[in-house]
């Protein structure tokens, strides 16, 4: 049998060869695209409506919990919807509209419908000045109050006047929605996935994570897994928080995960490290990274960002890590309606895609093995390993990789542990000791991984 192909279903090495990257990068950008006019929140419809789209290309679950569960210290709060949002001038006209861009309307604002004078309304108005044309992104989720965002441009043109101003939401006893994904595979131990969906028309910071779950999962689904893959869409920060109080014994078995978020832009890839530094995530995301020849950033772990602050949080220390291109408010678009379609590269997109696909044949492949002939090299060329080697493109890499894994499988090194050491790609590393074990000369230990290894 072919050692892309076990149990009838394609290895991840294989599925990641065979990749199209044009073609996966237009389905990268085009559910972007669909999912962009969405006005989405931590609540309600536009979330609602956002998972229903993702469930209609991926086996996804959803869960409602009511408004008022406990959370650990936080509370569900309540459900907040919005059906139109506008400022009208003396002649009726929108000078802020809603419908023209869901960023207008701070999230979470309570129901609004008066008449006020300029005055009255500028406290309730942000802008950014510095970027005159741009909308900023505002929320006001645990605060009762409401606002709009505009551009600056169009605050400087209000005139000192009455305005009808108008916020048509509804702020009621509801439900949070988390949505999720699970890939079954041969361990129960699992690779966690998580990106929040819970920004409006934001692409970057937001959809682009959105969209590279989704797709990942999708080629997953067709992969021989030795993991379990749990893919997490859900609000950012009490979205994490609901999810872990809800499932403490199942985030016992995250062996690894990654948050998902800024993987369209141009920038460079980056990667933060877990709370733990040296997991087997944060070691195989460097390695990756490290070896692909191109400009890349490893920060080390911060208590501030995405929802990676609450997996690992101290009560669950979960190793998981962050990956992205340019970070969060790390580029004048973020959360600003300059976060659009145009900022979005189809081929960076595609080429964070690849980067998980990278990262998971590290996981999957990082098995620990014992060298059933140690004392001294086993001859090579009668087995005809060298003439093996000549098939796998760099002929001295393999070679010595064949060396490297012989020499470190003592049942105490992985084979991560052998491709840092040796500086050798993790491919090559794991082809070498497929070969090895085709021949009988490894054997794969039963003793469980330890991380890292001297």
């Amino acid at each position: 049998m072919s050692m892309d192909v076990m149990n009838g279903v394609v290895s991840i090495a294989s599925l990641r060869r065979d990749l199209n990257t044009q073609a996966i990068g237009a389905e990268l950008y085009d559910r972007i695209r669909r999912l962009y006019p969405i006005c989405r929140s931590i609540t309600g419809k536009g979330l609602r409506d956002t998972l229903g789209l993702i469930g209609q290309e991926i086996d996804l679950e959803t869960r409602e919990v009511p408004s008022g569960t406990q959370a650990f210290d936080w509370i569900v709060p309540k459900e907040w919807n919005v059906q139109d949002a506008y400022v009208k001038d003396r002649d009726g006209v929108r000078v802020v509209d809603f419908n023209a861009s869901n960023l207008h309307v701070v999230q979470y604002s309570m129901p609004v419908r008066r008449r006020m004078t300029l005055a009255e309304l500028r406290p309730h108005l942000f802008s950014i000045p510095e970027r005159p044309d741009w909308i900023p992104y505002k929320t006001s989720y645990y605060r009762e109050t409401w606002g709009f965002c505009l551009s600056h441009r169009q605050l400087q043109a209000l005139v000192e006047d009455e305005y009808d101003v108008c916020i048509d939401s509804s702020l009621a006893e509801g439900h949070l929605t988390l949505g999720e994904c699970v890939l079954p595979g041969r361990e129960a131990d699992e690779i966690l996935f998580s990106c929040h969906a819970c920004h409006p028309s934001l692409c970057n910071d937001n959809l682009s994570g959105v969209s590279t779950a989704v797709t990942l999962a999708k080629l997953l689904t067709r992969a021989s897994r030795r993991y379990t893959y749990r893919f997490l869409f859900i609000p950012g920060t009490i979205g994490a928080i609901t999810w872990l109080a809800l499932h403490e014994q199942t985030a016992a078995r995250i062996r690894n995960g990654l948050v998902l978020s800024c993987l369209g832009d141009r920038g460079k890839p980056t990667y933060k490290r877990s709370r733990r530094g040296l997991g087997e995530i944060d070691r195989a995301a460097v390695h990756v990274l490290g070896r692909s020849g191109d400009e890349h950033e490893i920060q080390d772990f911060s208590p501030y960002g995405y929802d990676e602050r609450q997996y690992c949080s101290p009560g669950f220390d979960l190793p998981v890590g962050v990956l992205s291109r340019t970070p969060h408010g790390c580029f004048p678009e973020y959360h600003t309606s300059a976060d659009n379609l145009s900022f979005m590269d189809p081929a960076k997109l595609s080429h964070s895609l690849i980067t998980c696909l990278e990262i998971v044949e590290v996981l999957e492949g990082n098995g620990v093995y014992v060298n059933r002939n140690p004392k001294c090299e086993p001859q090579l060329g009668r087995r005809g390993l060298y003439r093996s080697a000549g098939g796998h493109g760099d002929v001295h890499a393999m070679e010595t990789a064949l060396l490297w894994v012989l020499n470190l499988s003592d049942g105490r090194h992985s084979l991560l542990d052998i491709a840092e050491r040796s500086g050798l790609r993790f491919e090559t590393v794991r082809q070498a000791a497929d070969l090895l074990a085709e021949h009988e000369l490894l054997t794969e230990a039963a003793a469980p991984r330890s991380d890292p290894a001297s």
